[in-house]
């Protein structure tokens, strides 16, 4: 019975932990459609991403997120068409998201579009009852703290770009608001600005900032990222990157590394690390993190490439 009780009692814990945490990636400074269903990304015919992400290396029951993604912009149309899938995985307990966006673009004037967006999520927590060791072979006040539930919820963007300006809000799990049936994901706001280089040299910078809120908590991430063309590549700004080197820190305890590389034309691959310097880091040591992005047939007009 004292170990039922235990187990109900770190049940409770975690809820709370995973109520008061933000599922997010590092790397949606180079396509914003993750945090922003109102970030359109017209380049390419179609963006495809993977990702995979292991928080706090060290700690027994570390948050592990695997994401991935599809959007693809319909020109005649001004509109983009989005696909968000994240598992997030911390000790037993599961959580999956299925994320549908829609974006339309208003042309504003020859350089400035305005970007409207909306995402509809499927959601739902689960459990690994094989990794929990009860007292006996049933326990009903236990395992009736152990159901899945599934519940749908909402987001909403706006974002305002040209070639080198990217301004954006977003709010994800509006519905977290207004019902306590969807308090497993919590309500979170973005507010961020994007400044990137656009010119035939061969290093262009970037910058960013973030702010980000989620239930009492409030944070500020600082980006600072350069992109580097090499060879024949330099000299056309129309080009892609080769590899690009990124710095970021996240109030008030994270500092991490971004870096990226050119596999071909049509692939590019993304490593993170951040390091915690709060308290935890005397249990970890760091978090990494995994991307692979697939580009499909570059389109012959883009109205706010980020190259």
């Amino acid at each position: 019975m004292r170990r039922s009780i235990f187990i109900v009692a770190f049940n409770l814990i975690s809820l709370l932990i995973i109520a008061q945490s933000n599922i997010r990636l590092n790397n949606y400074w180079g396509n914003a459609h993750y945090i922003n269903p109102a970030a359109i990304y017209d380049k390419y015919q179609a963006v495809f991403s993977m990702a995979a992400r292991k928080q706090w290396i060290g700690v027994a029951g570390s948050p592990m997120t695997f994401f991935a993604s599809g959007s693809t912009y319909i020109e005649n149309l001004n509109t983009q068409l989005g696909l968000i899938v994240v598992q997030d995985k911390i000790g037993y307990t599961s959580i999956t998201n299925l994320d549908f966006t829609y974006a339309y673009a208003i042309k504003l004037d020859e350089e400035w579009q305005l970007h409207l967006g909306l995402g509809l999520n499927y959601q739902s927590l689960s459990y690994d009852i094989s990794k929990v060791n009860m007292s006996s072979d049933y326990d009903p006040t236990a395992y009736q703290n152990l159901l899945s539930t599934n519940n749908f919820n909402s987001d909403i963007g706006v974002e305002v770009t040209n070639k080198s300006f990217r301004l954006g809000a977003s709010s994800q799990n509006i519905f977290s608001v207004f019902s306590t049936d969807h308090k497993y994901q919590t309500n979170t706001n973005f507010l961020y600005a994007r400044y990137r280089q656009n010119s035939d040299n061969l290093l262009n910078m970037g910058f960013g900032v973030c702010g980000i809120q989620y239930s009492n908590m409030y944070q500020a991430e600082f980006n600072v990222t350069g992109y580097f063309k090499i060879g024949q590549r330099s000299g056309l700004t129309d080009t892609p990157d080769l590899f690009d080197v990124g710095l970021f820190c996240r109030t008030k305890s994270e500092v991490g590394v971004i870096l990226g590389f050119d596999l071909n034309e049509s692939i590019h691959l993304s490593y993170s690390y951040d390091y915690n310097v709060s308290n935890i880091r005397r249990s970890s040591i760091g978090t990494n993190e995994l991307m692979i992005t697939y580009n499909l047939s570059k389109k012959p007009m883009c109205h706010n490439c980020w190259y």
